[in-house]
């Protein structure tokens, strides 16, 4: 999986935007890198653009792990996550929003970016 980052520090968020396939490495190698970005910004307002990843390898198991890997990653507590998924996709992040709002975290998927970033920025 390939992403681009860019932080907005006036607004208050960062953003990711992902291609290729979405796996378990990547993702790990990604929350790596926003939990750095979040801590070095002080930012706490992250929005995922999913839409033009071409598919997700991986299971149920992974996204079940998932919340438990950001922790060990030491992801920022407080962050609002929202991620902008593609509806061929939408189960598999449903479930790992699920998982994610069940172990504590402020998560929510949505089809559009302009949905996820009212939600995104309505804590300001």
């Amino acid at each position: 999986m390939d992403w681009t980052t860019t932080l907005y520090e006036e607004e208050k968020y960062a953003e990711i935007v992902t291609g290729g396939i979405a796996d378990k490495n990547g993702s790990l190698a990604m929350a790596k890198e926003i939990q750095k970005i979040l801590s070095e910004a002080k930012i706490k307002n992250l929005l995922i653009d999913h839409s033009n990843i071409r598919a997700v390898s991986g299971g149920i198991i992974d996204a079940y792990q998932r919340p438990m890997k950001l922790s060990e990653i030491g992801l920022i507590p407080g962050v609002r996550i929202a991620e902008v998924v593609n509806p061929d996709h939408k189960a598999f992040f449903r479930f790992l929003e699920t998982v994610c709002v069940n172990r504590g975290l402020l998560f929510s998927i949505f089809e559009d970016r302009k949905s996820a970033l009212s939600w995104l920025l309505a804590s300001k």
